[in-house]
């Protein structure tokens, strides 16, 4: 008989969709946990960071560029000493071979007679009057050998010498080419880091930084302006006073000239007074034509790029310019900023006279040539031309006169 009874409901289980709600759930925490303990990131500089970062980077490359010029204009000094020393050693050499010639002709003509000794060689002689005359002859020839061998080893000691002097300018020579590429290392490097802080830059925050430069240079031009109006107050004052020494001192000569002497005392006046003036003038006139010749150059270098390590004629650096510019007047200045602070004349910033050099940063890392007006004319830095300026647009070191 078929069984009635009613058949049991299965029960679903829920413990795997628990089990995997809560692994969900475990892994949010883990994530929340994780985000909340992570590092923050770091905040981006503001531009006036970014704007000092890169200052300060690009006077470290100046800095480097002036070890570099440095190390340059030394490697090229001792390779011409190397060179010289060289053809020297290469001279002597051959001054050794024809000493060692010459001894050798000595040397097979005694082989060729036998060594006889010189009693025997009489008493077989033919003719012993010729033997006296041949003897007389072998003393000079004996004197001839002597000097021979003393001139070979007079030679052969002078070669060592120089050979010596050679091979120790040669070590001199590496270590200088080493620091020329250290420092070359070194202001690649600066750049490079400069180049990517500026290349981070939004549209907006390059906008703000080319703001806060020209902020900087309209500050400058203004300190500047002061300068041009304070020296030329001070001219016009010199001017003036010169012009009233000169009237009272020909009043002077008048008053005691006296009657029909006018002519003496006028003569006398001019000698008296000239020479003193005139030197001082004479002086000025002649460094103002030179710095007319070195302003002119300067000139017409505005708008060729700055290059570090260049001195010319498409590009230039900051020292490189300076010196390119001064010999056009016929002065020599050393290749790097350092050297040419020492050359010439050191002058207070109020006293600058066209053509001046001007320094800048404590490091001495930059100059440009003083036009008059509180105004320079600059190769700037990587990145821009050669151009006028303000100087007070970096922080002055000092100013010299170079001739």
């Amino acid at each position: 008989m078929a069984s009635h009874r009613k058949p049991r409901t299965k029960v679903r289980t829920t413990t795997p969709a628990v089990g995997l709600t809560t692994a969900a759930l475990a892994s949010v925490t883990l994530l929340s946990t994780q985000s909340a303990t992570a590092a923050p990131a770091e905040p981006k500089p503001a531009v006036e960071e970014v704007q000092k970062k890169v200052d300060a980077l690009y006077r470290q490359a100046g800095a480097a560029t002036q070890e570099y010029n440095r190390a340059k204009a030394a490697s090229a000094s001792q390779q011409t000493k190397v060179d010289t020393l060289l053809s020297d050693v290469a001279k002597r050499t051959e001054k050794i071979n024809e000493a060692r010639r010459a001894l050798g002709s000595y040397a097979a003509a005694q082989y060729r007679n036998g060594g006889i000794g010189p009693a025997a060689t009489f008493f077989l002689a033919d003719d012993p009057q010729g033997y006296f005359d041949q003897s007389r002859l072998m003393d000079r020839a004996t004197e001839g050998q002597q000097r021979s061998v003393t001139e070979f080893r007079t030679q052969q000691a002078s070669a060592a010498k120089k050979r010596a002097e050679a091979v120790k300018s040669l070590e001199t020579l590496t270590e200088t080419q080493a620091t020329l590429a250290s420092s070359k290392k070194d202001v690649q490097t600066k750049l490079t880091e400069a180049r990517g802080l500026l290349s981070r830059l939004t549209a907006e925050e390059k906008a703000r930084l080319a703001e806060l430069e020209r902020k900087k240079e309209t500050e400058a031009k203004e300190k500047a302006a002061k300068l041009a109006a304070r020296q030329a107050a001070e001219a016009k004052e010199r001017a003036e006073a010169e012009e009233k020494a000169r009237e009272e001192a020909a009043k002077e000569s008048g008053d005691g000239s006296g009657a029909g002497s006018g002519t003496g005392s006028g003569t006398g006046s001019g000698t008296g007074t000239d020479p003193g003036s005139g030197t001082g003038s004479g002086t000025d006139s002649g460094y103002a034509a030179k710095a007319e010749k070195v302003l002119a150059f300067a000139r017409a270098q505005i708008g060729k790029p700055y290059v570090w390590g260049a001195s010319g004629p498409s590009s230039y650096d900051c020292s490189g310019l300076t010196q390119a510019a001064w010999r056009e007047a016929g002065v020599t200045l050393p290749r790097t900023t350092w050297d040419q602070v020492e050359v010439g004349t050191r002058v207070a910033t109020s006293d600058l006279k066209p053509g001046d050099l001007v320094f800048f940063y404590d490091d001495i890392s930059h100059v440009g040539i003083y036009k008059g007006d509180g105004m320079m004319i600059h190769a700037p830095k990587p990145g821009a031309n050669v151009r006028e300026e303000s100087i007070y647009y970096m922080p002055i070191y000092g100013s010299v006169r170079p001739a």
